[in-house]
C-alpha cells in the first residue's frame, strides 16, 4: 500500500475542507476502499476519516420515518430495537450483511456511496423509497443510483443521513454467495407511503426496480402473485456464480419469499 496523509475531522465542514483538492478520499467503514488500496486499485493521496463526526451517527424514529446517520454501522442497525419495531425487514437486512467484521465496521453511508452492484443496503433504500440527505441536498432513492459504482453524488458531496418511510409491510430475502455473503440476488419488497415497491440487487449493474412485480403485488400482496411473474434476463449479470437466466428466475422466487415473510 502506498503512503498517504490521514485526517480525522470532528465535523462535516472540516471533512469537506480536508478532502478538498487533490485526490483525497472520504473514509467511512473502509470495507471496500481499504482492500482496493491494498490491491493497488485505488491510490488516494489522503484519507479523511469520518468516524469522529458524532453528527453522522445515530438512529431516530419520528413522524413515520426511521432516520439513520450515515456513519451508523450495519451492526448498530441490526441491533436497534427501534428499527426492529418500525421496519423489521431493514433490521433483518442489516444483520445479514457480510460477516461480523463487516457489520461492525461497515456503514450505511459508505455502502450507498460505493454502490456495489451486489450490496444489500441499496435494495432497502430503493425498496422503501427512502431519501438520502447530504451536506447539500435531499436525493430521492429513485434518483440516487445511476449505474455500476455510480451515484448522483457530486464531487466532495457527503451523505449525512438516510430517512426511510415506515411501510405498512416490508420483506427482504437474498440468495447469498457462501464465501462473501454478497447477494447473488436480493429482493426487498414493501407497500406503504411510497407505494408498492420491489427492488433487486445483485442481478444487474446496480440496484433496480421491477415494475411487473410491483403491479402484481399492488393487485395481490401474495407469494403466488410474485411467482406468476416472469422476469426477463436481458441486461442481467452473468458470472462464475450464475447466469443471467438463473438470476432472472430467482427474482420472482425471492420476491415471493420476501412477501411471505413480510411484517408490518
Amino acid at each position: 500500500m502506498q503512503a498517504f496523509e490521514y485526517a480525522k475531522p470532528a465535523s462535516v465542514a472540516d471533512a469537506i475542507r480536508a478532502a478538498g483538492g487533490g485526490d483525497a478520499k472520504l473514509l467511512a467503514g473502509g470495507q471496500s476502499l481499504l482492500p482496493s488500496m491494498k490491491l493497488g486499485l485505488a491510490a488516494p493521496s489522503a484519507l479523511v476519516d469520518l468516524g469522529g463526526i458524532a453528527d453522522l451517527k445515530g438512529i431516530t424514529v419520528a413522524g413515520g420515518q426511521v432516520t439513520i446517520g450515515a456513519m451508523t454501522t450495519h451492526a448498530e442497525v441490526a441491533a436497534s430495537a427501534e428499527v426492529a419495531q418500525a421496519i423489521p425487514a431493514l433490521a433483518k437486512l442489516a444483520g445479514l450483511i457480510g460477516d461480523r467484521q463487516v457489520r461492525n465496521r461497515g456503514t450505511l453511508g459508505g455502502s450507498l456511496a460505493n454502490n456495489d452492484p451486489a450490496a444489500c443496503y441499496p435494495a432497502a433504500v430503493l425498496g422503501l423509497g427512502a431519501t438520502i440527505q447530504t451536506d447539500r441536498r435531499s436525493i430521492a432513492a429513485d434518483d440516487f443510483f445511476k449505474g455500476l459504482y455510480d451515484t448522483a453524488l457530486a464531487e466532495g458531496e457527503v451523505i449525512t443521513s438516510v430517512s426511510f418511510p415506515v411501510p405498512q409491510q416490508a420483506g427482504w430475502e437474498k440468495m447469498r454467495n457462501p464465501a462473501s455473503r454478497f447477494a447473488l440476488v436480493g429482493v426487498f419488497v414493501s407497500r406503504g407511503p411510497a407505494g408498492t415497491r420491489v427492488a433487486v440487487t445483485g442481478a444487474g449493474s446496480c440496484v433496480f426496480r421491477v415494475k411487473a412485480l410491483e403491479d402484481a403485488l399492488a393487485a395481490d400482496w401474495s407469494a403466488a402473485a410474485c411467482e406468476a411473474v416472469k422476469v426477463g434476463a436481458d441486461g442481467l449479470n452473468t458470472d462464475l456464480h450464475g447466469s443471467a437466466a438463473y438470476r432472472a428466475a430467482l427474482i420472482p422466487v425471492l420476491a415471493g419469499r420476501a412477501v411471505a415473510g413480510s411484517s408490518a
